[in-house]
């Protein structure tokens, strides 16, 4: 199986959002948005206010709700968690791989962090 392959599989079974809906979703309490973009791409573009920053390699431990070192907002598996990262391709993995802990409302924003830029979203100065 190819990279592509996997991405086109895993996405299949996620509910993708667009920036739009990722904001409003966010907005409204209605989801946890998880950026999980290296800190040089958050020094170098910014922050969504308000998103909860997990570096990639922690996001498992931070997010299930069961875990010794989750975050104070990983409190449920019905949790809708959007994961952010700079395109939206590491995204699709990381929001599979939450699901497989049981996060089933888990997905990912399309396009990234720079499709939230694009449709001129809040963005904070690096």
């Amino acid at each position: 199986m190819t990279i592509d392959e996997l991405l086109e599989q895993v996405r299949a079974g996620l509910d993708r959002v667009t920036p739009g809906e990722a904001f409003a979703a966010a907005e409204a309490g209605d989801a946890l948005l998880v950026d999980i973009r290296y800190a040089a791409l958050r020094e170098r573009d910014g922050l969504i206010p308000g998103a909860l920053v997990v570096e990639r390699n922690e996001l498992e431990w931070r997010l299930d709700p069961q875990g010794s070192h989750r975050a104070p907002e990983a409190v449920s598996h019905d949790l809708r968690v959007v994961v952010v990262c700079d395109e939206g391709y590491a995204s699709s993995l990381a929001a599979a791989s939450l699901h497989q802990l049981g996060l089933h409302r888990a997905t990912d924003l399309i396009g990234g962090f720079q499709a939230w830029k694009a449709a001129d979203l809040p963005v904070t100065a690096p």
